[in-house]
C-alpha cells in the first residue's frame, strides 16, 4: 500500500493552485495523494468551483473529496470580518474532516498538509497522531513579518492603522511602513485575533511549515524564521517552490497567444491584476491605465474586467462580462488597433509571460503572479491592491531588484502620465536593462533550485525524511 498524504487546501484559487503542484511533487516521488476540500459554494466563489473541476479532471491520480455541508454555514465575504467568517467555516467542518480521516485505512496516512489559514485542523491531526504541514502559499518574508505580529500587537499598543506610515523594523526584511502591513482583518478586532492565534498555533502545533519559495531569493527572512533567538517556537521551515500553475495542455490556444505570435520579441507590456477579480479597478481608473498605455506608443495586452458599480440593491459580480465600449475612452480600441489586444476577464498567464513577446508585466503583487514573473524572466511594475500585495511590492522592489512601483495606488488613482512614464522606464530604459538582468538571475536561480541537488528538490526530500521519522517515532 502506497503511503498517502492528505492536502487540506484554503478556499481560495491563489492557495489551491501551489498546492495541486505540491500534489504533483507527492506523486513523482511515488506518494498517493488524496485533496479533502470544503464545497467552494459555501464561500460564493465560482472560480474556485471550476478550478477544482480542471483539477479533479486533468489529475486521474489524485483523490478529490467534498467534506459534507454543514448546517447553515456563515456568509463569507471579502470584508473587515472575513479572517472571522472563514475560520468560523473551516473551524465547523473540522468534525467533517476528521470523520473523513478517521475513513482511510488505519496507518495508510502518512502526514496532513494544511493550508495555513486552517490551523484549527491542526488539532484534528495531533488528536489522530498524524504528522501536520502548513503550507504558505505566500513568500517567507511576509510569512515572517506575520509571524512576527503576536509578539508587537500586544494589548493597548497602536493597531497597525494608528501607527499608519510609522516605520516598523523586523527580522528578516526590509523596514516596513506600518500602512504596507494594514490589511481590512486587521481593523476588526475579531479577525485580528483569529489570525494571531492562527500564527501562534502555526508555529507551536505543526510539525514544519513549507513555503512557495526558493531559499536564493529569500535567504534574509528565511534565516530570520530558522533562527530561534527570533523565533523559538518555529518548527522546521522548508523552502519546496516555486510551486506555478502549468502553462497549458496542449492543443490549447487562447487568442491572445496567436496575437502575441505576431509580435517582435520582448515588445508587449501584460497587464493583469489578479484572477479572482477582487481588485476590479473603477471605470475612472480604468480610463487612466487606458490613455496612459495610449500614451506610451508601446504594444500591450491587457486584462480588463467590469468596474464595481455603486447599487446597493444589485449585488457585483466581479466575473462579470465587460462593456468595453462603455467603460474605455471613446475610440481608444480602435486607436490602439494592431499594437494592442483588450481580453476580457482571463488570460493564460503563464503562457504569456512565457511567450518570447512579452517584455514587461504590470502586476497587483500576488505571489502567484510575482513567481509566474520571475520564472518568465519578466521585470515587473508593480502595483498593489489588498492583502499582502503592499509588502509584497516593498519586496519586489528592495529586496528582490525585480520590479519598480507604479505611484498613485494609495491615493486610489494611478495616473495615466504615471504609467506612460514607468511603462517607457521598463521598456526603454537602462534601469528597465537592469530590472531584465536581475530577474533573469532569479530565473536561473529559481531553476536551478528545482533539480536535482538544488536548494527546493533537497528541501523538499528533508521533508519527506523528516515525515518518515515522525511516522517511526509514533509507532514505536
Amino acid at each position: 500500500m502506497k503511503k498517502t498524504v492528505v492536502l487540506y487546501p484554503g478556499l481560495s484559487v491563489s492557495h489551491f493552485v501551489p498546492m495541486l503542484q505540491l500534489a504533483d511533487a507527492l506523486l513523482n516521488e511515488g506518494y498517493a495523494v488524496k485533496v479533502a476540500h470544503i464545497d467552494p459554494a459555501l464561500k460564493g466563489d465560482i472560480a474556485m468551483a471550476a478550478v477544482i473541476g480542471r483539477a479533479a479532471a486533468s489529475r486521474p491520480s489524485v483523490t478529490f473529496y467534498e467534506l459534507p455541508r454543514i448546517q447553515d454555514p456563515p456568509t463569507v465575504l471579502h470584508d473587515a470580518k472575513f479572517l472571522a467568517t472563514y475560520s468560523d467555516l473551516l473551524g465547523r467542518h473540522n468534525e467533517r474532516f476528521h470523520d473523513f480521516l478517521r475513513s482511510l485505512p488505519p496507518g495508510s496516512v502518512h502526514a496532513l498538509v494544511l493550508d495555513v489559514l486552517a490551523a484549527e485542523a491542526l488539532g484534528v491531526a495531533q488528536e489522530l497522531g498524524i504528522p501536520a504541514y502548513s503550507f504558505v502559499p505566500t513568500n517567507a518574508s511576509a510569512f515572517a513579518i506575520f509571524s512576527q505580529l503576536p509578539s508587537i500587537r500586544t494589548e493597548g499598543q497602536p493597531t497597525m492603522k494608528e501607527l499608519g506610515d510609522t516605520p516598523l523594523d523586523f527580522h528578516g526584511v526590509p523596514p516596513m511602513t506600518a500602512s504596507h502591513i494594514h490589511t481590512e482583518s486587521l481593523e476588526d478586532p475579531e479577525s485580528e485575533k483569529v489570525l494571531l492565534d492562527m500564527l501562534v498555533a502555526t508555529q507551536q502545533r505543526a510539525n514544519g511549515i513549507l513555503v512557495n519559495t526558493f531559499l536564493p531569493l529569500e535567504a534574509r527572512a528565511v534565516g530570520a524564521l530558522r533562527d530561534r533567538r527570533c523565533f523559538p517556537t518555529m518548527p522546521p521551515v522548508y523552502c519546496v517552490g516555486p510551486f506555478i500553475a502549468e502553462a497549458g495542455l496542449a492543443g490549447e490556444k487562447h487568442e491572445c497567444l496567436a496575437w502575441l505570435d505576431k509580435q517582435p520579441e520582448r515588445s508587449v507590456v501584460y497587464l493583469c491584476f489578479g484572477s479572482v477579480g477582487a481588485g476590479n479597478h473603477s471605470e475612472e481608473q480604468l480610463k487612466e491605465i487606458a490613455a496612459g498605455l495610449e500614451k506610451s506608443g508601446h504594444r500591450f495586452l491587457w486584462v480588463v474586467r467590469a468596474p464595481p458599480h455603486d447599487d446597493p440593491k444589485r449585488p457585483f459580480d466581479p466575473r462579470a462580462d465587460p462593456d468595453l465600449d462603455a467603460i474605455l475612452p471613446a475610440g481608444f480600441l480602435e486607436r490602439t488597433r494592431g499594437r494592442g489586444l483588450v481580453v476580457k476577464l482571463w488570460a493564460p498567464q503563464v503562457a504569456v509571460l512565457q511567450h518570447r513577446a512579452t517584455g514587461a508585466f504590470v502586476t497587483h503583487c500576488g505571489w502567484n503572479s510575482v513567481l509566474e514573473g520571475i520564472t518568465a524572466g519578466v521585470p515587473m511594475l508593480c502595483w498593489p491592491l489588498y492583502a499582502e500585495q503592499k509588502m509584497n511590492k516593498v519586496f519586489m522592489v528592495e529586496e528582490y531588484g525585480v520590479g519598480v512601483e507604479v505611484l498613485g495606488w494609495q491615493q486610489g488613482v494611478v495616473k495615466a502620465g504615471e504609467l506612460e512614464a514607468k511603462v517607457r522606464l521598463v521598456m526603454e530604459g537602462e534601469e528597465g536593462e537592469l530590472l531584465r538582468a536581475r530577474v533573469a538571475e532569479h530565473r536561473e536561480a529559481a531553476a536551478m533550485a528545482m533539480k536535482d541537488g538544488g536548494s527546493s528538490r533537497a528541501a523538499f526530500r528533508q521533508f519527506l525524511s523528516d515525515v518518515g521519522k515522525l511516522r517511526l517515532r509514533s509507532t514505536r
